[in-house]
């Protein structure tokens, strides 16, 4: 008898976006573990680097640079690798993001449109390239990428936390259209992870460094290979029926009164 494993990716193809550094390596990195052929989309030349560093390893990994807050790139981008991956695509993880901080009152609208476009636009508009092509072959997985700002509203933050509230709503969105033909679409919301982004949070110094870890149940924050789980299992046949869920991957930092 033929083995089989629920969590096997032998076969797969993959496209991550921000995959060259934090979570979007890890998750990356994951895949390929699990058997995925995978595409990464970096903003620079340094993206063919951790390429060949995974090609190296023995897995099987494109670099693909990506101007994400350009419409027309993401698309001539998204079917160039659409192309290393022999025109079949079985999953997608929208991990790229950024961010900008200031007071709200003085939050500036170039900034506003930029974070909506990169963290909001952009998974949209991959989603909705990959779904077409997971349509036609009656298959797909979409993971996106949340954030605990999905769920309550941060501070100097309002284009971060209203992209990955809406990340939340198109993630169901997209779950209600596609899930009866043969796509699932669910978002993983991390905790706070230990990640450039979070460089400042994570200085001892700052005293909201104590403050955040003393929330955590598990006292200590995320690493980026923590998502590796998640992201596989659902990438893989063992999430079959988990559709339209976002799930919190924080040490318990929501459960937490």
């Amino acid at each position: 008898m033929k083995s089989f494993s629920l969590f096997s990716l032998t076969g797969r193809k993959a496209i991550v976006s921000g995959g060259t550094r934090g979570l979007g390596y890890a998750m990356a990195e994951g895949l390929m573990e699990a058997g995925a052929e995978t595409v990464i989309f970096g903003t620079n030349s340094r993206v063919f680097e951790v390429a060949e560093d995974f090609n190296r390893r023995g897995f099987v990994c494109h670099g693909v640079i990506v101007d994400l807050a350009d419409r027309d790139d993401r698309e001539r981008r998204f079917f160039d690798a659409l192309t290393l991956l022999g025109r079949k695509i079985d999953i997608l993880v929208n991990s790229a993001g950024m961010q900008r901080r200031h007071p709200s009152e003085e939050f500036p609208m170039s900034d506003w449109d930029q974070v909506l476009e990169v963290n909001l636009t952009a998974p949209f508009h991959l989603c909705q390239m990959a779904g077409r092509e997971m349509l036609k072959a009656g298959y797909g997985k979409i993971i996106n990428l949340s954030s605990m700002n999905g769920f309550f509203g941060g501070s100097t933050i309002p284009a971060y936390a209203a992209s990955k509230g809406g990340i939340n709503q198109m993630t169901k969105t997209l779950c209600n259209d596609w899930a009866g033909r043969g796509i699932t679409v669910n978002a993983i919301a991390p905790g706070y992870m230990e990640t450039e982004m979070n460089a400042a949070l994570m200085d001892p110094e700052n005293p909201r460094n104590a403050e955040i870890t003393k929330r955590i149940p598990a006292r200590r924050w995320g690493r980026p290979e923590d998502l590796k789980g998640i992201c596989v299992f659902l990438a893989s046949e063992a999430s079959a029926y988990v559709n339209g869920a976002i799930i919190p991957v924080d040490g318990g930092y929501l459960a937490k009164s």
